[in-house]
């Protein structure tokens, strides 16, 4: 199954433009990574498939639009301005790149490794509000307001040995993004039915008790209450869980959830390009200013507030340390 999925996004492909068996594909795979129940459902392919439509379309806007893989090794990490951004020197990048549990799980699994592997590198941004020195003039000025950007949690996802695949396992991986967007809803949904079942029997608890002249409900507590507003609380209560509904109500309202944030995988996740002028510290200065270098990057962003520089590249193999070699140096280092 997810071969014949992978292939909704071959290169060959323009959006809108899918064989009518992947479209069937796509859509059980969206109920599988939501919530199965949904085939009980009349209709359910009939009411996914626009939503998973769009949602194919967007994806496949946006992984096209990332840049073309950008040669990361020894040799070549001065020639980029993202790359020394990124990593402080081209030792820390191939350690960073040895060490990545991800390509250290595909190169394990295959005969060669030599050559280069194409992958996407993930790294959080970080914007830190510090006190640092500048020069004013000839004058050095000291405690000044500055903001430094930090790059940390550097990980690579999906390494293959070609771009066009890389990019192919990039839109499943974002198609599978929105999926958890819309699982983390649903899930939020039970939770909330939850928390509206414990208050509705903590209510009745009280109501019984008042009922009972009893006015405190645990050890060495008085509680005075009124019964008019403890029953005007659970009949919200009620009213709250008799919205959220049950049974087949209750898979309308998740197949609402699938629905909705497919028909707006735009809304769900999304690219901005960010550009940053910064000085050799990584702190953000003037465009005009002497010392400074423009760094463009791309950002990848979620409705969950996420966000993500991304960056493809192709590694070249041969650099890296062995992961020996680095664990022998950490434990040197721990001593």
């Amino acid at each position: 199954m997810l071969k014949l999925f992978q292939s909704i996004f071959g290169a060959g492909e323009a959006p809108g433009r899918y064989p009518e068996s992947l479209i069937e594909v796509a859509v059980e795979r969206a109920v599988d990574g939501t919530d199965p129940r949904l085939r009980t459902l009349p209709r359910y392919r009939r009411l996914l498939r626009e939503p998973v439509l769009h949602a194919a379309d967007h994806v496949v806007a946006l992984v096209d639009a990332l840049p073309h893989v950008q040669a990361a090794g020894r040799a070549s990490y001065g020639d980029d301005e993202r790359l020394t951004t990124l990593f402080a020197s081209a030792d820390r990048m191939l350690q960073v790149f040895a060490g990545d549990s991800a390509l250290h799980d595909f190169l394990a699994s295959q005969a060669s490794k030599s050559g280069t592997a194409a992958v996407l590198l993930l790294v959080e941004r970080i914007e830190k509000h510090v006190m640092g020195m500048e020069m004013d003039g000839e004058v050095l000025r000291r405690e000044v307001a500055q903001v430094a950007v930090d790059f940390r949690a550097h990980r690579l996802v999906d390494p293959t040995w070609d771009e066009d695949e890389l990019r192919r396992q990039l839109k499943r991986r974002a198609f599978d993004h929105l999926l958890s967007l819309a699982l983390q809803r649903i899930a939020e949904l039970r939770g909330e039915r939850a928390d509206l079942t414990r208050q509705r029997t903590l209510l009745r608890r009280k109501l019984d008790a008042l009922n009972k002249g009893q006015w405190g409900f645990d050890a060495g507590v008085a509680e005075k209450m009124d019964p008019q507003a403890l029953q005007a609380e659970l009949d919200e209560t009620e009213r709250q869980l008799a919205a959220l509904g049950t049974d087949d109500r209750t898979l309308f309202a998740h197949m609402d959830i699938v629905i909705d944030i497919l028909s707006h995988a735009g809304r769900q996740m999304w690219a901005e390009p960010v550009q940053l002028h910064l000085d050799r510290m990584n702190v953000q200065r003037g465009a005009d200013e002497a010392t400074v270098r423009q760094v463009d990057l791309q950002e990848l962003h979620n409705a969950r507030g996420r966000r993500l520089v991304m960056l493809p590249l192709a590694i070249t193999l041969d650099d890296l340390p062995h992961r020996d070699d680095l664990l022998a140096a950490a434990q040197r280092v721990l001593g």
